[in-house]
């Protein structure tokens, strides 16, 4: 999941995503890409450091939270789909964003399945 999100991110560059984000769409081109790139040394930081901490709880709640995330980031795509600033039509594109909401799905389905094997 994390992978997939991450070569997104690869491929959100290309599409110029930042002109979808409100913080970064009323910058010209130039800055919103230098922007949007240094945003995610910081949150791919971090987001590894989450999914991969000593702490059990760290881990359970940032796993289950970045799936979440996925989940939410594709119906977000998917609502601004018909955008003119959106550019992301292509199988790689969609096929990136869908698989990590599907892998997100697919995680937080195991984790109740997980759960539900433990009580019994």
């Amino acid at each position: 999941m994390l992978a997939v999100l991450f070569t997104h991110e690869m491929d959100a560059m290309t599409q110029a995503e930042w002109r979808l984000l409100y913080v970064l769409r009323s910058l010209g081109d130039d800055q919103g890409r230098w922007w949007f790139v240094a945003m995610h040394i910081p949150l791919f930081w971090a987001l590894i450091a989450l999914t991969h901490h000593a702490s059990d709880l760290v881990q359970w709640v940032s796993r289950r939270g970045l799936a979440m995330f996925c989940i939410i980031h594709a119906v977000l795509h998917w609502r601004l789909a018909d955008d003119p600033l959106s550019t992301f039509s292509s199988p790689l594109s969609w096929g990136l964003i869908l698989g990590a909401a599907a892998l997100g799905a697919a995680y937080l389905g195991m984790e109740v399945h997980d759960a539900r094997s433990r009580k019994n």
